[in-house]
């Protein structure tokens, strides 16, 4: 069974950075892809990016380009989201996926985390 735990979130002023990881297990992942979704108060859940696991390909949204970043460790099934220059509107809880297939924000992800709770304030 797939478990996917999500972990750095926490407060941060405007303009910091944080990283967030997610612990993958379960699954030999190199067949999946993974992703990082966040759903602010009152909002939907939305994509943030997502990266094969096998490598090469990787997608954001508009909103994070130039600013988060996605990888992996495929030696300790761990994905990382980087994410530098924090806005406000990045307040969301974060949320680690995973699908067998290929990576992107179109796509039905089957397996999800927790979620870990990223503030920005002003």
């Amino acid at each position: 069974q797939v478990q996917l735990v999500e972990s750095g979130g926490g407060l941060v002023q405007a303009g910091g950075s944080l990283r967030l990881s997610c612990a993958a297990s379960g699954r030999t992942f190199s067949a999946y892809a993974m992703g990082w979704f966040r759903q602010a108060p009152g909002k939907e859940r939305e994509f943030v990016a997502a990266i094969r696991w096998s490598g090469g390909s990787r997608n954001y949204a508009d909103s994070v380009k130039g600013r988060f970043t996605i990888s992996r460790d495929s030696a300790t099934n761990t994905l990382y989201l980087q994410m530098n220059s924090l806005k406000p509107e990045d307040t969301a809880v974060y949320y680690c996926a995973a699908r067998l297939g290929n990576p992107g924000p179109g796509y039905e992800y089957d397996y999800w985390g927790q979620g870990t709770q990223v503030t920005v304030s002003s």
